[in-house]
């Protein structure tokens, strides 16, 4: 065994620890709602629940994916049981028994609260409903991820440009209001839209290799390869109209190694050698644009506009957690040492200044200041166990071969 395979090694067997130490255990041991079922909608910057608050569909259906990932890799009951407490609290109150998919909140007692149909919060239900057929060869719920696979395809799937639209009513009508959030841009196609898309699809194909799934998987690789990666900078393009005209210049960071390690692993599950060779090529280019994101602390700065001159130096908890995983993907395809040391450095900031060591989880994030940002949530809507449990498990899986 060489010194970087040495290396590897601990990484991993320090993110397993981060895992089963202030992870998982938070959102067991904090975040059940024993009174109506399922999980809280909200913990504060502060550590205090909300039990009233909304429970929204992101949470839940990555709350399913995290522990099912998480039951399958680490093979313990009580993660599994976890895994099912989501699943049935998902498929009793999320699925629009009339209209068909999933809404986008339910309120605290599981009644419908925005029945919205965002596309960006199916595609995380097929991700979720898939990782736990995987787990556990769930019928039920390998049929239900199909059924939102084939809504996605006849409601937001554009047959003229291609890619997929944003958002839809209850009844699956557009929206004039597409956003994901309040600071997006309202624009018919997006970029963060279509790698989430991806990351199901791609979880989807494992557990059912159907021949039109296969299609649309790789026309969504190319849509990245040709549409979305920019020819020049390699950085994302993150706003589209519906001809694929870019609408923004802003740099996500965290996006791009995000992809740049989501969209080989679509082409390799597809099983093209010659798409997934050309693919990898194109991901490195993508990683090496997000190296210019790092700092001196090792973190993975939020955004920019370079036209605009505009900086966000903030710490988000989850570039942290995917530069972890992006660049230790491009050290693997390259061997070269210099991107292991920047996973190493990125995980020795979310050890240092991201975890909350005495409550468990990490926070929102650290501010270009340094200090703590309690204004946002602990737990809520966005801040759920999916990106950080990710970065654990990738980890420990690539590191697995080295043994």
């Amino acid at each position: 065994m060489n010194r970087n395979d040495s290396r590897s090694m601990r990484l991993a067997r320090e993110v397993r620890d981060e895992l089963t130490t202030h992870i998982l255990p938070f959102w067991t041991d904090e975040m059940q709602d024993q009174k109506y079922g399922g999980f809280y909608g909200r913990m504060d910057g502060n550590n205090m629940i909300h039990p009233l608050a909304p429970k929204g569909g992101i949470l839940n259906a990555r709350i399913l994916w995290t522990f099912s990932a998480a039951a399958r890799h680490l093979r313990q009951d009580m993660y599994m049981d976890m895994a099912r407490r989501a699943r049935d609290y998902i498929l009793t109150f999320f699925f629009d028994g009339t209209w068909g998919g999933t809404y986008w909140s339910v309120d605290h007692t599981g009644r419908p609260a925005d029945t919205k149909k965002q596309i960006y919060s199916q595609a995380f239900f097929i991700y979720a409903l898939s990782e736990y057929t995987m787990a556990t060869d769930d019928a039920a719920c390998k049929g239900a991820a199909i059924r939102l696979f084939e809504l996605i395809e006849r409601h937001s799937f554009d047959p003229v440009h291609h890619g997929y639209f944003e958002a839809f009513d209850r009844q699956w009508q557009p929206l004039e209001d597409m956003r994901l959030s309040e600071k997006d841009a309202n624009e018919k196609k997006t970029m963060n839209t279509h790698l989430h898309i991806l990351e199901a699809y791609t979880n989807l194909y494992r557990v059912w290799r159907d021949e039109l799934l296969a299609k649309k998987l790789r026309s969504l690789i190319l849509l990245f390869t040709e549409k979305i990666i920019d020819p020049v900078s390699h950085h994302l393009n993150l706003f589209f109209d519906e001809q694929w005209n870019r609408k923004s210049r802003v740099i996500s960071f965290g996006h791009d190694i995000e992809c740049s390690w989501l969209l080989a692993e679509a082409a390799d599950t597809l099983g093209d050698r010659v798409l997934a060779g050309t693919v990898k090529q194109k991901c490195l280019k993508v990683a090496a644009a997000a190296v210019e994101g790092i700092g001196e602390d090792g973190g993975l700065m939020y955004e920019a506009d370079p036209v605009a001159g505009h900086r966000d130096d903030d710490r988000h908890w989850w570039p942290q957690a995917e530069a972890v995983v992006g660049f230790y993907h491009a050290y693997e395809l390259t061997g070269d040492i210099r991107y292991l040391d920047i996973a190493e450095n990125c995980f020795h900031y979310i050890r240092n200044s991201l975890i909350d060591p005495a409550n468990g989880e990490w926070y929102w994030s650290i501010k270009a200041d340094g200090t703590i940002n309690r204004k946002d949530d602990k737990a809520g809507f966005w801040k759920c166990p999916y990106h950080n449990s990710r970065m654990c498990l990738e980890i420990m899986q690539r590191v697995k071969s080295l043994v």
